[in-house]
């Protein structure tokens, strides 16, 4: 870790990083890149060039101060420990996704100390974030937005004016709203594409020509169909953004339910210990080994584990597709199976793709109550 052996006098150009999550360290390498000299905090120390001892000394060697950090607590608690190293010299930069109310609030502690501040919301995950092709929603004053913009401009490829402070959160939450929904829908449909024995990759090239078809499914099904769940934008990050969204919504008496399903199933991947995989890891549940989609009778040797498979965390004895379909029952508040008409079909007659061995399971379930 490179520390400074006699702090530099503050500039004009000086830029403060605080917070190296996965967008922040991208920021900070290309703000690096466009010439800016960068001076950065973690809570938890990092080897990176310029990594200095607390925000109160970032502020002290920048004029403009980035903030990346995860949720409301932590963006408040930034801001308090820069306290009064805030001077009139200084504009910060929020770029946190929290509730329109705690921008407001981080807002006023930085006008108390005389400095500008700037919300700058951004979508984009750790690709874009590398590229520099960032897309922020800003608000603040003009005369803030006008000192920020070449900052926001070394990291991004459109800066969009919002409104007001609180304003820009808002409209994050809602394109992400969009975005977990699109995840979860496509992971539904995945698997029931799978359960037909149809090839994944043909509903992939389907979709590439269906007017539904968009940079998150571009992104997300390649990686759903490998298993491939190495965080761009984190289960975590997404859950936390899914609850301010209902947290708003009880507030405006809003019965958001494909918000509430999709942030249900990242609460049950955090649950199953996958808080830091990306949220397309939602499909983790739906896709399993890829076998045959109609009943066979079972082989008497003694099966094998799926080399290279993602997995649940549990190392027990259980099979990775009974246990997650018990984790389904278990979790669901609608039933599983729905039953068209009066009921008078046959159960195997009217769903005969489904494998007989979970459909005795269910029943079974439900007729013990514990569906």
């Amino acid at each position: 870790m490179q520390r400074l052996s006699s702090p530099p006098r503050p500039t004009h150009s000086n830029i403060g990083v605080i917070g190296l999550g996965i967008i922040g360290r991208a920021v900070a390498a290309n703000l690096r890149r466009k010439g800016f000299p960068v001076f950065v905090w973690n809570r938890s120390a990092r080897p990176v060039p310029n990594f200095v001892g607390s925000p109160g000394e970032v502020a002290e060697l920048c004029n403009y101060i980035q903030i990346f950090v995860s949720d409301d607590e932590a963006l408040l608690q930034t801001l308090e420990q820069l306290g009064e190293s805030l001077t009139s010299r200084h504009v910060v930069l929020a770029h946190s996704t929290v509730a329109p109310d705690s921008m407001r609030a981080a807002s006023e502690i930085v006008e108390r100390r005389g400095a500008r501040f700037v919300e700058a919301a951004f979508t984009g995950s750790k690709p874009a974030a590398e590229k520099g092709e960032l897309v922020y929603y800003v608000g603040g004053s003009d005369a803030a937005l006008q000192e920020a913009r070449p900052i926001l401009e070394a990291s991004s490829k459109e800066i969009i004016h919002i409104g007001a402070i609180g304003q820009a959160s808002a409209i994050k939450i809602a394109t992400n709203m969009v975005t977990a929904a699109t995840a979860q829908a496509a992971a539904e449909a995945l698997a029931l594409v799978q359960a037909l024995g149809l090839p994944l990759e043909k509903f992939v090239e389907a979709m590439r020509a269906n007017a539904s078809y968009s940079g998150t499914l571009a992104m997300k099904l390649p990686r759903m169909i490998e298993r491939n769940f190495e965080p761009q934008f984190s289960v975590k990050h997404m859950l936390k953004d899914m609850q301010l969204a209902s947290q708003i919504a009880l507030s405006n008496y809003l019965d958001l339910g494909v918000t509430a399903a999709a942030r249900d199933q990242l609460f049950e991947q955090m649950q199953w210990g996958q808080g830091e995989d990306d949220y397309s890891a939602v499909a983790r549940k739906y896709l399993h080994d890829r076998g045959p989609a109609v009943y066979e009778e079972p082989r008497t040797e003694e099966p094998q584990s799926g080399a290279g498979e993602a997995t649940m965390e549990s190392a027990e004895s259980e099979p990775e597709s009974v246990a997650a379909y018990d984790a389904v029952v278990t979790t669901t508040e609608q039933p599983l199976l729905s039953f068209s008409g009066g009921g008078d079909a046959p159960v195997e007659a009217a769903t005969p793709l489904v494998r007989r061995g979970f459909l005795k399971q269910l029943l079974s379930r439900f007729s013990s109550g514990q569906g």
